[in-house]
C-alpha cells in the first residue's frame, strides 16, 4: 500500500499507475513495477516534471542514472535541467576505461561501473533511479562519483521502500534523498 505520509511531494497521481507484482523475483517480495507508469504519457510527464522541479535550483552539473530504469528517468531530467547525463552500469557494459565499485547484496556481491572520465573534480552530480530499497546500488553509485572527485548533490527516486532502510542509510551519510512516493513493506 502506498503511504503518502512518507512521500516528499503532494499526491501526483502516480501511485495508481505503479503496478505491484506479488512474489517477484522471489516469494514474499512485492515488486513495484514502473513500466505501467512509464507507458502513461501524463503520469510519466508528471514524474519527470516533479524530479526536475525538485532539483531545478540546486546547481547540478550532470545527472547520473543507475541502470536501467535510472536511464529512462535520468535522461529526461538531465535534458530538462540542461545538463549532461552519466550512465552507471553493471560490470562489463561500458566500452571505455571504467572505475568500479563492488557492493553487498542479500546473497553475494555485485559491481557497478562508470567511465573513468565521466565525472570531473568538483562536479555537482544528481543520482536518479526508479526505486530506493536497501540502498546498496545507490550507495555504490555515490561512491563511484565521489571516487572521481565529484560531489553528490542528492539522490532522487520515484519510489521509496522505507521499511528496507535504503533512504535512511543514504541520509545517515549526509546524502540528501528525495522520493515522489513510498510503499510500506517490501
Amino acid at each position: 500500500m502506498a503511504d503518502s505520509k512518507t512521500a516528499d511531494t503532494p499526491d501526483l497521481g502516480i501511485v495508481p499507475l505503479i503496478r505491484t507484482i506479488p512474489d517477484y523475483p522471489k516469494p514474499g517480495i512485492m515488486f513495484r513495477d514502473i513500466t505501467t507508469l512509464l507507458r502513461d504519457a501524463a503520469g510519466f510527464a508528471r514524474t519527470v516534471d516533479a524530479l526536475v522541479a525538485r532539483y531545478a535550483d540546486t546547481g547540478i552539473d550532470c545527472v547520473a542514472g543507475i541502470e536501467a530504469r535510472g536511464f529512462i528517468l535520468g535522461g529526461p531530467v538531465a535534458r530538462a535541467l540542461g545538463v549532461g547525463f552519466i550512465p552507471i552500469r553493471k560490470r562489463g557494459k561500458l566500452p571505455y576505461k571504467t572505475i568500479a565499485h563492488e557492493y553487498a547484496l542479500e546473497y553475494g556481491t555485485d559491481v557497478v561501473e562508470m567511465h573513468l572520465d565521466a565525472v570531473t573534480a568538483d562536479q555537482r552530480v544528481l543520482v536518479i533511479d526508479d526505486l530506493i530499497a536497501t540502498g546498496g546500488t545507490a550507495e555504490a553509485a555515490v561512491q563511484l562519483i565521489e571516487k572521481s572527485g565529484g560531489m553528490v548533490v542528492g539522490c532522487g527516486f520515484v519510489i521509496d521502500l522505507p521499511d528496507l532502510g535504503g533512504r535512511a542509510k543514504l541520509e545517515s551519510q549526509g546524502i540528501e534523498t528525495f522520493a515522489l512516493c513510498a510503499f510500506e513493506g517490501d
